[in-house]
């Protein structure tokens, strides 16, 4: 952030969402960050509030203060991919986050649409930081064969 852009900068969010799905700290640290974020801000930062939201319910305490985080960010997350709907940056943040919730949340039903859009359009994406985030999560999801992993590795 600057003076002159309160927005939290893109990199740092990425770099920091990596970590935070094993880090209660971090997760914290960035949901607070994420706060200044609304909706009709930068979409790829409305879909990583809504990730990171989402990631709140896991450390949340009480099953009403879980299912309000995750029903909160699953808004956000959906906010984002509805408004931006060619991102492939987008589309990966929703794979992470349904390939890695508890199938009774009922929230995975876009996997395999999200992996399919993801293998379609990685190649022509043209935003490095993106790309090698996207790259990052594919080779390390379950979602995708290894034959698949193989299409990013070129790249």
């Amino acid at each position: 952030m600057n003076a002159l852009d309160p927005s939290p900068d893109l990199a740092s969010i990425r770099e920091k969402y990596r970590e935070a799905s094993n880090s209660e700290q971090t997760t914290k640290k960035l949901f607070d960050e994420l706060s200044v974020i609304g909706k009709n801000d930068n979409q790829t930062l409305v879909a990583y509030k809504g990730a990171v939201t989402t990631l709140m319910s896991k450390y949340a305490e009480g099953f009403g203060d879980k299912k309000s985080f995750f029903k909160e960010g699953r808004e956000w997350l959906e906010h984002a991919v509805e408004n931006d709907q060619a991102s492939v940056e987008i589309r990966c943040i929703r794979l992470s986050v349904q390939e890695n919730v508890p199938k009774i949340t009922g929230y995975t039903k876009n996997i395999e649409e999200d992996k399919k859009f993801i293998l379609d359009n990685f190649a022509s994406m043209t935003d490095n930081g993106a790309k090698s985030f996207v790259k990052g999560y594919t080779t390390q999801s379950a979602a995708f064969s290894e034959d698949e992993k193989q299409l990013f590795s070129g790249i």
